[in-house]
Protein backbone atom coordinates (compact mmCIF):
# COMPACT_ATOMS: atom_id res chain seq x y z
CA UNK A 1 0.00 0.00 0.00
CA UNK A 2 1.37 3.44 -1.08
CA UNK A 3 1.17 5.98 1.77
CA UNK A 4 -1.45 9.10 0.95
CA UNK A 5 0.95 11.84 1.67
CA UNK A 6 4.75 12.47 1.01
CA UNK A 7 7.10 14.88 2.52
CA UNK A 8 8.26 17.85 0.43
CA UNK A 9 11.05 19.91 1.69
CA UNK A 10 12.71 23.50 1.01
CA UNK A 11 16.04 24.77 1.62
CA UNK A 12 17.71 28.34 0.88
CA UNK A 13 21.05 29.77 1.07
CA UNK A 14 22.76 32.97 0.24
CA UNK A 15 25.46 33.09 -1.96
CA UNK A 16 28.82 34.64 -0.38
CA UNK A 17 29.87 35.14 -4.66
CA UNK A 18 28.24 34.57 -8.03
CA UNK A 19 28.13 31.09 -8.74
CA UNK A 20 30.56 31.21 -11.24
CA UNK A 21 33.38 32.59 -9.25
CA UNK A 22 36.50 30.38 -7.79
CA UNK A 23 34.86 30.67 -4.19
CA UNK A 24 32.32 28.68 -4.77
CA UNK A 25 34.23 26.25 -7.64
CA UNK A 26 33.99 23.44 -4.94
CA UNK A 27 30.16 23.69 -4.47
CA UNK A 28 29.20 24.09 -7.97
CA UNK A 29 31.12 20.86 -9.24
CA UNK A 30 29.35 19.00 -6.48
CA UNK A 31 26.11 20.12 -7.17
CA UNK A 32 25.55 16.66 -10.10
CA UNK A 33 26.77 14.03 -7.95
CA UNK A 34 24.99 15.02 -5.08
CA UNK A 35 21.86 15.44 -7.35
CA UNK A 36 22.72 12.65 -8.92
CA UNK A 37 22.83 10.82 -4.95
CA UNK A 38 19.52 11.85 -4.20
CA UNK A 39 18.19 10.72 -7.27
CA UNK A 40 18.76 7.18 -6.54
CA UNK A 41 18.54 7.12 -2.70
CA UNK A 42 16.08 5.20 -1.08
CA UNK A 43 12.66 7.30 -0.62
CA UNK A 44 13.49 10.33 -2.73
CA UNK A 45 10.33 11.50 -4.93
CA UNK A 46 11.31 14.10 -6.63
CA UNK A 47 13.47 17.41 -7.14
CA UNK A 48 13.07 21.05 -8.18
CA UNK A 49 15.04 21.57 -11.36
CA UNK A 50 15.50 23.47 -14.39
CA UNK A 51 17.23 22.10 -17.94
CA UNK A 52 20.60 22.18 -16.56
CA UNK A 53 19.98 19.43 -13.78
CA UNK A 54 19.24 22.30 -10.83
CA UNK A 55 18.16 24.91 -9.52
CA UNK A 56 20.22 27.32 -8.90
CA UNK A 57 18.70 29.87 -11.29
CA UNK A 58 15.23 29.62 -9.73
CA UNK A 59 14.27 32.71 -8.01
CA UNK A 60 13.40 32.71 -4.50
CA UNK A 61 11.92 35.50 -2.61
CA UNK A 62 12.90 37.79 -5.81
CA UNK A 63 16.67 37.66 -4.04
CA UNK A 64 19.19 36.64 -6.77
CA UNK A 65 21.71 35.94 -4.21
CA UNK A 66 19.32 33.14 -2.63
CA UNK A 67 19.29 29.66 -3.92
CA UNK A 68 16.80 27.16 -3.44
CA UNK A 69 16.76 23.14 -3.22
CA UNK A 70 13.45 21.79 -2.96
CA UNK A 71 12.59 18.07 -3.06
CA UNK A 72 10.13 15.31 -2.19
CA UNK A 73 10.68 12.06 0.17
CA UNK A 74 8.86 9.38 1.53
CA UNK A 75 9.20 10.76 5.02
CA UNK A 76 11.61 12.09 7.18
CA UNK A 77 13.63 9.19 7.62
CA UNK A 78 14.65 9.13 4.29
CA UNK A 79 15.50 12.41 3.88
CA UNK A 80 17.59 12.34 7.11
CA UNK A 81 19.18 9.45 6.07
CA UNK A 82 20.54 11.21 2.44
CA UNK A 83 20.97 14.45 4.18
CA UNK A 84 23.70 13.08 6.74
CA UNK A 85 25.32 10.40 4.52
CA UNK A 86 27.84 10.79 2.15
CA UNK A 87 29.12 13.71 -0.53
CA UNK A 88 25.90 15.67 0.80
CA UNK A 89 27.18 15.17 4.39
CA UNK A 90 30.54 16.28 3.23
CA UNK A 91 29.17 19.46 1.37
CA UNK A 92 27.11 20.53 4.27
CA UNK A 93 30.18 20.68 6.52
CA UNK A 94 31.70 23.42 4.40
CA UNK A 95 28.69 25.52 3.76
CA UNK A 96 30.11 28.48 6.00
CA UNK A 97 32.17 28.65 2.86
CA UNK A 98 29.80 29.39 0.70
CA UNK A 99 26.80 30.83 1.90
CA UNK A 100 25.75 33.53 4.91
CA UNK A 101 24.66 33.10 8.10
CA UNK A 102 20.86 33.45 7.85
CA UNK A 103 19.49 34.62 11.44
CA UNK A 104 15.78 33.44 9.85
CA UNK A 105 14.90 29.80 9.22
CA UNK A 106 16.06 28.71 6.19
CA UNK A 107 14.41 25.30 5.61
CA UNK A 108 11.32 24.07 5.94
CA UNK A 109 9.30 20.41 5.56
CA UNK A 110 5.47 20.04 5.16
CA UNK A 111 3.27 17.09 3.86
CA UNK A 112 1.96 16.65 0.57
CA UNK A 113 -0.66 14.42 -1.34
CA UNK A 114 1.40 11.51 -2.80
CA UNK A 115 1.79 12.80 -6.12
CA UNK A 116 1.97 16.24 -5.53
CA UNK A 117 4.82 18.55 -6.85
CA UNK A 118 4.94 21.56 -4.59
CA UNK A 119 5.66 24.96 -6.30
CA UNK A 120 8.38 27.85 -5.85
CA UNK A 121 5.20 29.79 -4.60
CA UNK A 122 4.36 27.16 -2.37
CA UNK A 123 7.84 26.47 -0.43
CA UNK A 124 8.16 30.48 0.16
CA UNK A 125 4.49 30.72 1.50
CA UNK A 126 5.71 27.54 3.90
CA UNK A 127 8.97 28.75 5.01
CA UNK A 128 7.71 32.36 5.96
CA UNK A 129 4.50 30.43 7.36
CA UNK A 130 7.36 28.95 9.75
CA UNK A 131 9.25 31.99 10.64
CA UNK A 132 5.88 33.52 11.74
CA UNK A 133 4.63 30.82 13.46
CA UNK A 134 7.38 28.35 14.55
CA UNK A 135 6.64 24.73 14.08
CA UNK A 136 3.29 23.80 13.13
CA UNK A 137 1.96 20.76 10.57
CA UNK A 138 1.60 23.34 8.18
CA UNK A 139 5.04 23.70 8.18
CA UNK A 140 7.78 22.50 10.48
CA UNK A 141 11.47 21.18 10.62
CA UNK A 142 12.89 17.86 10.97
CA UNK A 143 14.00 18.95 14.85
CA UNK A 144 10.21 19.44 15.55
CA UNK A 145 8.21 17.36 13.00
CA UNK A 146 4.16 16.18 12.52
CA UNK A 147 3.04 13.55 11.17
CA UNK A 148 1.55 13.23 7.95
CA UNK A 149 -2.17 13.81 7.81
CA UNK A 150 -3.46 10.39 7.40
CA UNK A 151 -1.22 9.37 10.39
CA UNK A 152 -2.63 12.07 13.17
CA UNK A 153 -6.20 10.20 12.67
Amino acid sequence: MSAAHELAQVNIARLKAPLDSPQLKDFVEGLDPVNAAADTSDGFVWRLQNDSGNATDIPFFGDEWLIVNMSVWRDTNALTAFMYQGLHRELMARRREWFERLSEAFTTLWWVPAGVRPTVADAEERLLHLRANGPTPHAFTLRTSFPPPSAAV
